[in-house]
């Protein structure tokens, strides 16, 4: 994605409900996760293990990011690209970031072979993924602005724009408000605020 161009992305809205494929008496187990952060996603991956202790294979794939997003793919014991690619291939066709999809595999005794264990690591994460709501974010530049009480009329006019959140807001003799403005739009909400006179404006970095 270009950062002029693109301030948004799909992403699953909650984490979806266990899906299971089966093949030759081999379970597959398959979930998927919004992120709010790579570290985020080590996480689930041992709440995942400590739940399925049994497990053959623990295989995932993740991507985080939206103008150069990074990703991870893992096998976990399998034959290589024979798992995570596979996970890793449905997050790409449902056009998704932020996201983590692992499958947990119980074996049944059957070797699926090469082509067996692809078709159903990648049917396993296109099931978790369906099972999941896809929303659009937006990505947002937060600032705290802040002016004497007499200009908060002027103020409260340029931030009533399409684009720009209050999301908090002390109105004293000395008004602070706490604002996001979609990115597309912070360059040019910025220029206007600092060109306000009697208001002060800093970005806030979470």
């Amino acid at each position: 994605m270009n950062h002029g161009d693109e301030d948004s992305y799909k992403t699953l809205l909650k984490a979806t409900e266990e899906v299971v494929y089966k093949d030759r008496n081999s379970k597959f187990y398959g979930y998927a996760f919004p992120l709010i952060s790579e570290a985020e996603a080590g996480e689930l991956l041992e709440q995942l293990a400590t739940r399925h202790r049994k497990a053959s294979h623990l295989c995932y794939a993740w991507q985080w990011g939206v103008w150069q997003p990074s990703h991870r793919v893992n096998d976990g014991g399998e034959p290589t690209h024979s798992a995570g690619m596979p996970i890793f291939g449905q997050i790409q066709s449902f056009g998704l970031t932020n996201v983590l999809v692992a499958v947990i595999r119980i074996y049944g005794g059957t070797k699926l072979g090469i082509g067996g264990l692809i078709q159903a690591y990648r049917t396993t994460a296109r099931m978790a993924l369906e099972a999941g709501v896809v929303i659009t974010k937006t990505l947002e530049q937060e600032y705290f602005v802040k002016c004497d009480y007499p200009k908060l009329g002027a103020l409260l006019k340029i931030l009533s724009q399409p684009g720009i959140s209050i999301l908090r807001q002390e109105l004293e003799r000395q008004c602070t408000l706490h604002i996001s403005v979609r990115l597309k739009e912070a360059e040019k909400t910025e220029a206007i605020i600092r060109n306000t006179p009697g208001v002060s404006l800093e970005k806030h970095y979470r």
